[in-house]
Protein backbone atom coordinates (compact mmCIF):
# COMPACT_ATOMS: atom_id res chain seq x y z
CA UNK A 1 0.00 0.00 0.00
CA UNK A 2 1.23 3.29 -1.31
CA UNK A 3 0.17 6.08 0.91
CA UNK A 4 1.47 9.76 0.27
CA UNK A 5 1.07 13.65 0.71
CA UNK A 6 -0.44 15.51 3.03
CA UNK A 7 -1.74 13.95 7.03
CA UNK A 8 0.66 10.90 6.84
CA UNK A 9 2.20 12.43 9.96
CA UNK A 10 -1.22 13.54 11.88
CA UNK A 11 -1.26 11.63 15.38
CA UNK A 12 -3.32 9.24 15.76
CA UNK A 13 -4.48 7.74 19.53
CA UNK A 14 -4.16 4.28 19.80
CA UNK A 15 -6.53 2.31 22.50
CA UNK A 16 -6.05 -1.60 23.82
CA UNK A 17 -8.23 -4.11 23.05
CA UNK A 18 -9.80 -2.74 26.22
CA UNK A 19 -10.80 0.41 25.11
CA UNK A 20 -7.72 1.95 27.08
CA UNK A 21 -5.71 4.45 25.59
CA UNK A 22 -2.29 3.48 25.41
CA UNK A 23 -0.23 5.35 22.84
CA UNK A 24 -0.17 7.81 20.05
CA UNK A 25 1.34 7.09 16.73
CA UNK A 26 1.61 8.81 13.37
CA UNK A 27 -1.25 8.48 11.07
CA UNK A 28 1.28 5.92 8.35
CA UNK A 29 1.66 3.79 11.29
CA UNK A 30 -1.91 3.45 11.58
CA UNK A 31 -2.93 3.25 8.25
CA UNK A 32 -0.43 0.05 8.27
CA UNK A 33 -1.71 -1.36 11.41
CA UNK A 34 -5.18 -1.32 10.10
CA UNK A 35 -4.56 -2.34 6.86
CA UNK A 36 -3.00 -6.08 8.20
CA UNK A 37 -5.88 -6.44 10.93
CA UNK A 38 -4.12 -5.28 13.64
CA UNK A 39 -6.69 -2.97 14.44
CA UNK A 40 -9.46 -1.26 13.59
CA UNK A 41 -10.32 2.27 13.18
CA UNK A 42 -12.81 4.10 15.78
CA UNK A 43 -14.81 6.77 14.43
CA UNK A 44 -16.69 9.03 16.86
CA UNK A 45 -19.56 10.71 16.00
CA UNK A 46 -22.89 12.00 17.79
CA UNK A 47 -21.94 10.08 21.26
CA UNK A 48 -21.48 6.90 19.75
CA UNK A 49 -18.68 4.44 18.45
CA UNK A 50 -17.93 2.57 15.35
CA UNK A 51 -15.56 0.32 14.62
CA UNK A 52 -14.04 0.31 10.98
CA UNK A 53 -12.23 -2.62 8.41
CA UNK A 54 -9.30 -0.65 6.50
CA UNK A 55 -12.31 -1.69 3.39
CA UNK A 56 -15.08 -0.40 5.05
CA UNK A 57 -12.74 3.04 5.87
CA UNK A 58 -12.08 2.95 2.51
CA UNK A 59 -15.98 3.26 1.83
CA UNK A 60 -16.55 5.97 3.97
CA UNK A 61 -13.71 8.45 3.16
CA UNK A 62 -15.09 8.72 -0.13
CA UNK A 63 -18.01 10.11 1.52
CA UNK A 64 -16.16 12.19 4.29
CA UNK A 65 -14.33 13.53 0.87
CA UNK A 66 -17.47 14.73 -0.79
CA UNK A 67 -19.01 16.56 2.67
CA UNK A 68 -16.47 16.93 5.54
CA UNK A 69 -13.07 17.62 4.63
CA UNK A 70 -12.57 20.14 6.91
CA UNK A 71 -12.67 18.20 10.07
CA UNK A 72 -10.45 15.47 9.04
CA UNK A 73 -6.52 15.25 7.98
CA UNK A 74 -6.08 13.37 4.79
CA UNK A 75 -3.76 11.39 2.32
CA UNK A 76 -4.02 10.53 -1.10
CA UNK A 77 -3.04 6.55 -2.87
CA UNK A 78 -3.19 6.26 -6.33
CA UNK A 79 -6.31 5.47 -6.78
CA UNK A 80 -8.05 7.48 -3.17
CA UNK A 81 -8.52 9.99 -1.00
CA UNK A 82 -8.54 8.29 3.00
CA UNK A 83 -9.28 10.20 6.00
CA UNK A 84 -6.82 9.92 8.68
CA UNK A 85 -8.34 8.33 11.38
CA UNK A 86 -8.36 10.20 14.89
CA UNK A 87 -8.58 6.82 17.10
CA UNK A 88 -8.06 3.25 16.34
CA UNK A 89 -8.37 0.49 18.49
CA UNK A 90 -5.78 -2.87 18.69
CA UNK A 91 -7.49 -6.02 18.12
CA UNK A 92 -5.22 -8.59 20.13
CA UNK A 93 -3.37 -6.32 22.28
CA UNK A 94 -4.70 -5.51 26.33
CA UNK A 95 -1.60 -4.49 27.94
CA UNK A 96 -2.74 -1.85 30.91
CA UNK A 97 -0.95 1.46 29.79
CA UNK A 98 1.91 2.88 32.51
CA UNK A 99 1.12 4.40 35.38
CA UNK A 100 3.93 7.20 35.69
CA UNK A 101 4.81 9.91 33.25
CA UNK A 102 8.43 10.35 32.86
CA UNK A 103 10.11 13.04 33.75
CA UNK A 104 12.55 14.77 31.35
CA UNK A 105 12.44 17.74 29.34
CA UNK A 106 9.96 17.53 26.55
CA UNK A 107 7.20 16.91 29.18
CA UNK A 108 7.96 19.68 31.09
CA UNK A 109 8.06 22.22 28.18
CA UNK A 110 4.95 20.57 27.04
CA UNK A 111 3.10 20.99 31.56
CA UNK A 112 4.38 24.32 31.08
CA UNK A 113 3.19 24.94 27.88
CA UNK A 114 6.23 26.42 26.43
CA UNK A 115 6.13 29.56 28.88
CA UNK A 116 8.85 30.67 31.07
CA UNK A 117 7.36 30.48 34.33
CA UNK A 118 8.69 33.53 35.32
CA UNK A 119 8.27 35.91 33.18
CA UNK A 120 5.14 34.19 31.02
CA UNK A 121 6.80 34.38 27.93
CA UNK A 122 6.17 31.50 25.39
CA UNK A 123 9.16 30.58 23.34
CA UNK A 124 10.04 27.90 21.16
CA UNK A 125 12.07 24.79 22.91
CA UNK A 126 15.15 25.85 21.43
CA UNK A 127 15.00 29.49 23.28
CA UNK A 128 13.80 27.75 26.18
CA UNK A 129 15.73 25.77 29.25
CA UNK A 130 14.70 23.80 32.89
CA UNK A 131 15.34 26.00 36.12
CA UNK A 132 15.80 24.39 39.35
CA UNK A 133 13.61 26.24 41.77
CA UNK A 134 15.87 25.33 44.24
CA UNK A 135 19.46 25.32 42.61
CA UNK A 136 21.31 21.93 42.77
CA UNK A 137 24.58 23.94 44.08
CA UNK A 138 22.26 23.82 47.43
CA UNK A 139 20.75 20.10 47.13
CA UNK A 140 17.95 20.67 44.65
CA UNK A 141 16.78 17.59 42.91
CA UNK A 142 15.65 17.30 39.54
CA UNK A 143 11.81 16.81 40.08
CA UNK A 144 8.87 17.52 38.81
CA UNK A 145 8.06 20.04 42.08
CA UNK A 146 11.90 21.45 41.16
CA UNK A 147 12.14 22.22 37.60
CA UNK A 148 10.69 24.39 35.65
CA UNK A 149 10.41 26.13 31.76
CA UNK A 150 12.61 29.44 32.35
CA UNK A 151 13.42 31.20 29.57
CA UNK A 152 17.15 32.44 28.88
CA UNK A 153 16.64 36.04 30.25
CA UNK A 154 15.59 34.79 33.41
CA UNK A 155 17.24 31.97 34.00
CA UNK A 156 20.53 34.18 33.68
CA UNK A 157 18.98 36.76 35.99
CA UNK A 158 17.61 34.49 38.83
CA UNK A 159 21.20 32.41 38.07
CA UNK A 160 21.94 30.70 41.55
CA UNK A 161 19.36 31.68 43.63
CA UNK A 162 16.31 30.47 44.61
CA UNK A 163 13.05 32.23 42.99
CA UNK A 164 12.47 34.43 46.51
CA UNK A 165 16.18 35.10 46.89
CA UNK A 166 15.98 36.75 43.47
CA UNK A 167 12.73 38.28 43.71
CA UNK A 168 10.78 36.35 41.21
CA UNK A 169 7.55 35.01 41.30
CA UNK A 170 6.11 32.02 39.43
CA UNK A 171 3.29 32.05 36.69
CA UNK A 172 2.33 28.71 38.45
CA UNK A 173 3.59 26.43 40.85
CA UNK A 174 5.00 23.01 39.50
CA UNK A 175 3.35 19.82 39.95
CA UNK A 176 3.40 16.38 38.54
CA UNK A 177 0.91 15.82 35.97
CA UNK A 178 -1.15 12.48 36.18
CA UNK A 179 -0.71 11.75 32.25
CA UNK A 180 1.53 12.64 29.32
CA UNK A 181 0.65 16.25 29.30
CA UNK A 182 1.91 16.45 25.71
CA UNK A 183 -1.62 14.70 25.36
CA UNK A 184 -3.21 17.30 26.93
CA UNK A 185 -1.85 20.24 24.68
CA UNK A 186 -3.30 18.19 21.94
CA UNK A 187 -6.46 18.22 23.83
CA UNK A 188 -6.72 21.78 23.47
CA UNK A 189 -7.59 21.39 19.85
CA UNK A 190 -10.70 21.11 18.37
CA UNK A 191 -9.31 18.26 15.88
CA UNK A 192 -8.54 15.97 18.52
CA UNK A 193 -11.35 16.72 20.96
CA UNK A 194 -12.79 12.85 20.32
CA UNK A 195 -9.81 11.59 22.68
CA UNK A 196 -11.11 13.18 25.77
CA UNK A 197 -13.55 10.80 26.30
CA UNK A 198 -11.04 8.03 26.21
CA UNK A 199 -8.90 9.82 28.83
CA UNK A 200 -11.53 11.65 31.32
CA UNK A 201 -10.74 8.19 33.82
CA UNK A 202 -7.60 7.33 32.65
CA UNK A 203 -4.27 7.72 34.75
CA UNK A 204 -1.66 6.63 32.40
CA UNK A 205 1.44 7.56 30.42
CA UNK A 206 1.28 7.94 26.66
CA UNK A 207 4.70 7.84 24.76
CA UNK A 208 4.72 9.63 21.16
CA UNK A 209 6.59 7.30 18.54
Amino acid sequence: MDISAGGINAHVLVLNKLWMAIRVINAQRAFSMVYRDLAEVIHVGDGTFGGYDFERWTDLSTTKHEFDTDHYDWVRTVRLHLAVPKVIRLLGYDRLPQQEVKLNRRNIFARDRNMCQYCGKRSSTSELSLDHLLPRSKGGKSSWENLVCCCVTCNAKKGGRTPIEAHMTLVRKPFKPRRNPAISLRLGSDKYACWQQFLDHAYWSVELK
